[in-house]
């Protein structure tokens, strides 16, 4: 795309209404993301950036986050080092700054060697001490600002540029809501943000960039404070409400705010602008972009919020300001909010009952529990509690519980997300809506609120319901072109530059496009994997350095001809079922059956006794049969699979592990496992675990690692420490490839750490997902108002991801992939239900019946979770 940045949008937009203070002030506040600064491209825009305002005469203030991951990187580091040794992560820390100050040409060490001892010495006082105080943990915390504003000033003057690197915390004080300094006074502080002619006066004296830190302050005792999650969003609001700027710019990852999450629903429209309260509403509601904190100080003083992307700032972005020119009732985004456990109190003593509220919301406040939504009825009141991961501290709820229950029936209802729809006058709407509603007809509704300021219609659901719904909702109502001028382009089609083009021959269904199209010729519907990607897939793997040995598991494709590809590269498998064990057996005759781990869940003791006796390496992943049929394993060496506590990947229902998974042994029931272990006379030779599939981020297998390492402890026999699959692979066009090399350097780190283990690697969908595609012709095309379906010959019957996890595959026209795509479609198939969607509001070329249509990523979890529903024929399978 054309890096071409362009200025005219901060020229004309966003100061009509502010008042003369900030219409005639030289400040300009610009704030980047992690991301923004963690590599050298970026830190060049920033620099043009930066030139481009000084040109203006203008007078930037730049604050800056820690680099991506490394905040993530200090929480780690603080929990290892209470209970582990912590310089796996501490050499992670140092490894990203010095790589980035050598891509920036600086040197890292003359830059960040005191900031790195003072971050050891810290760890080391914990590691001592074996508990983290809060100051010591804000201090660390603190950090990695610090760092990152280091290299950052030194590169801009490197550059060029005139630099002054001030520290935020001689700029900004935070003021306490009362007398108590408890935790989150140092935790998540808030600071005073009237404006400061002093202030200015010395920052101006500088005459040069003011870069400082976001994330951070100081208290009246001089104390380093935190500004809580949103941190550099919020600092910089603050500066340039103090400063009285003429406008703050954050540049992040993504050009603007969006109707929905373009990850989710890439025909999610750009939002070009916004009055302060909506956008207030859509970051309370779940948009990432921006945190809801930074909004007040700048609505409070008229100062005009822009967000723009670093890597695409050509890109004019979204302004949010006190004056939009869409004034209409509207729907201007539909958001999820995941994390929300309900506590449902139920009574008919309730009823009028004077103060019952009263009492009841006493017991919140003396839990340190604050509430988000309230729904009430004469004989119930319900209301979410917005929390991290989806669940209360087993502590704070069962005290909160025990209150509570002194007034009335109490029900928690864990792991809930909230569907919000926000706009302008949504009441006067709602008969509008009422068709885009139906979504919620088969669904079950915890709870629904309209907010008292009539921008949020909100709904609170099962958690893994929430995307799929969010989709279907973004389809009905938002318009998919036209509309209000408030509405820009989609996601795809600005990523897709000004003018469509076709897709781009850089896959390897575009490489053998006209081997396929013969393929589908003379047939409706039909599985094609490519062999010889299953081959580079594993050899991918088999490639790294530092992993002992790959299994595939099975489950995710059992096609034979796969299975001998990957046998014959080197790879082993990995099995849940004898049906699976005997197919591979029947497949590939020779093998040797030690290279099959068995890993049945909640089977029957048969299973058990099966696996034992064929001489399998047969895992557990509960205490039931130890417990139940301990006789089985009398002198066996058995694996056990645990459950590292938190589950991670792309849908709820692939995620296998946390509170709400049934797989593997809970951390605090391993001591348990141990002694069960022991009576029955067995070994427990490896340790396994899995988190969840579509996982992109490598050090998740860190965090495993650590975990498993920790348990092994108390198994003197154990030598493999199995980590599990999940592997991601990219789903839409665009997305980058799972970093093999990153993995491999986090697998280096921890077989350096633990090298007395051997460790194992269980991929599915990394093998086989990309090998595999649908090939399907349309059937009928049909138009129906705004909407417009292609009909094609096979649904959910042969891949049901879509209508089962909301998955997202691509899909693109074959028989006119040299085309540009210029429509915006839903794919459906024949299958007799609401549900069978391949995908919604997809850009593609005008298509007609009989055209090809291919859907990627489809062989994993494709043809083996098929059937034959309506009496439907399920596609068949050809490897080419």
């Amino acid at each position: 795309m054309n890096r071409e940045i362009s200025e005219a949008v901060f020229e004309d937009s966003g100061l009509l209404g502010a008042p003369p203070e900030v219409t005639t002030s030289p400040w300009v506040v610009l704030k980047f993301g992690g991301t923004s600064v963690s590599s050298a491209s970026n830190w060049s825009t920033v620099a043009t950036l930066l030139r481009q305002r000084l040109a203006e005469g203008l007078q930037p203030v730049v604050v800056h986050s820690a680099l991506s991951g490394v905040s993530n990187a200090l929480e780690e580091l603080l929990k290892t080092a209470v209970s582990d040794d912590p310089s796996v992560v501490l050499e992670q820390v140092r490894t990203q700054h010095y790589a980035l100050a050598d891509d920036l040409g600086l040197d890292g060490a003359a830059l960040l060697d005191e900031t790195l001892h003072e971050l050891e010495q810290l760890v080391a006082g914990v590691r001592l001490i074996r508990e983290v105080s809060v100051r010591v943990r804000v201090r660390i915390m603190a950090l990695g600002e610090l760092m990152s504003t280091r290299l950052g000033a030194e590169y801009l003057s490197r550059a060029g540029l005139p630099v002054q690197w001030v520290d935020a915390r001689e700029l900004l004080t935070s003021v306490s809501r009362n007398t108590a300094q408890g935790p989150q006074s140092y935790l998540s502080a808030t600071c005073d943000f009237r404006p400061d002619k002093d202030l200015q006066t010395r920052l101006a004296a500088h005459k040069k960039i003011i870069l400082t830190q976001g994330f951070i302050a100081r208290n009246r005792n001089g104390e380093t404070v935190l500004l809580g999650r949103g941190g550099s969003d919020t600092s910089a609001a603050y500066f340039a409400a103090r400063l009285q700027a003429r406008r703050f710019e954050i540049w992040t990852d993504v050009p603007g705010m969006f109707t929905a999450d373009p990850r989710d629903v890439p025909s999610a429209r750009l939002l070009i602008a916004l009055h302060y309260d909506e956008a207030q509403e859509l970051a309370s509601a779940g948009s990432s972009v921006l945190h809801p904190r930074c909004i007040s100080p700048a609505r409070e003083y008229g100062i005009p919020i822009f967000i723009r992307s670093t890597t695409d700032p050509q890109i004019s972005g979204t302004v949010i300001s006190s004056v939009t020119e869409e004034v209409e009732p509207q729907v201007k985004g539909i958001c999820i909010r995941n994390g929300l456990t309900l506590i449902s109190m139920d009574g008919v003593g309730m009823w009028h009952e004077v103060g019952f509220l009263a009492r009841a919301f006493a017991a919140f406040s003396d839990n340190g529990v604050s509430v988000d939504l309230i729904s009430t009825s004469e004989t119930n009141v319900t209301v979410s509690i917005d929390t991290s991961d989806g669940a209360l501290p087993d502590d704070v709820e069962e005290s909160l519980v025990d209150d509570l229950e002194q007034l009335c029936r109490v029900r928690v209802i864990a792991n809930c997300s909230a569907v919000s729809l926000v706009g302008r006058k949504i009441r006067t709407i709602i008969p509008r809506l009422a068709p885009a509603l139906e979504v919620f007809e088969e669904e079950r509704i915890h709870l629904m609120s309209q907010a008292a300021n009539d921008l949020n219609l909100s709904f609170v659901v099962d958690k893994q319901q929430g995307p799929r719904l969010v989709s279907k909702l973004h389809a009905s109502i938002i318009r998919k072109k036209g509309a209000s001028s408030v509405f820009g382009s989609s996601w795809e089609r600005l990523f897709a530059g000004e003018e469509p083009v076709a897709r781009a021959a850089d896959t390897w269904w575009m490489q053998k496009r006209d081997e396929l199209l013969a393929l589908a010729d003379g047939q409706l519907s039909a599985y094609v994997y490519d062999r010889e990607s299953v081959a580079n897939a594993a050899n991918s793997l088999l490639g790294l350095k530092n992993i002992d040995r790959i299994l595939y598991a099975v489950k995710a494709n059992f096609n034979a001809e796969l299975l001998r590809t990957l046998s014959a590269a080197g790879v082993d498998f990995e099995c849940v079922s004898p049906g699976e064990v005997d197919w591979l057996q029947e497949v590939i005759p020779d093998i040797d059956l030690s290279r099959i781990l068995f890993t049945p869940n909640f089977a029957p003791r048969d299973e058990y006794q099966w696996g034992l006796d064929k001489g399998l390496q047969v895992t557990l992943d509960n205490l039931y049969p130890l417990q139940a049929w301990p006789e089985l394993f009398k002198g066996k060496d058995l694996f056990v699979r645990v459950d590292p506590g938190q589950g991670r990947g792309h849908h709820e229902h692939v995620k296998t592990a946390g509170v709400h998974s049934k797989f593997g042994v809970p951390r605090f029931e391993v001591s348990e496992l141990a002694r069960l272990v022991d009576a029955a006379g067995a070994r427990v030779v490896g340790i396994h675990a899995h988190s969840g599939s579509g996982i992109l981020d490598p050090n998740n297998w860190r965090s495993v690692a650590g975990e498993l390492v920790q348990i092994a402890e108390l198994f003197p026999s154990v030598k493999t420490i199995d980590l599990g699959g999940g592997l991601g692979v990219p789903e839409k066009p665009g997305d980058r490839d799972f970093d093999l090399e990153r993995l491999d350097d986090t697998l280096a780190e921890i077989k350096e750490t633990y090298p007395q283990f051997n460790l194992w690697l269980e991929p599915g969908r990394f093998l086989v997902a990309r090998a595999g595609v649908l090939l399907t012709r349309v059937t009928q095309t049909k138009g129906k108002g705004e909407m417009r379906y292609i009909g094609v010959g096979t649904g959910m019957n042969s891949l049901i991801r879509p209508a089962l996890y909301g998955a997202y595959h691509e899909i693109v026209n074959l028989s006119r992939a040299d085309q540009a795509p210029s429509e915006t479609v839903t794919i459906v198939g024949p299958i007799c239900e609401t549900g069978d969607r391949l995908g919604s509001d997809r850009l593609l070329p005008p298509t007609v019946e009989g055209d090809v249509i291919l859907i990627a990523n489809a062989g994993a979890y494709g043809f083996v979770m098929s059937s034959q529903y309506n009496r439907r024929e399920v596609a068949r399978e050809i490897v080419i």
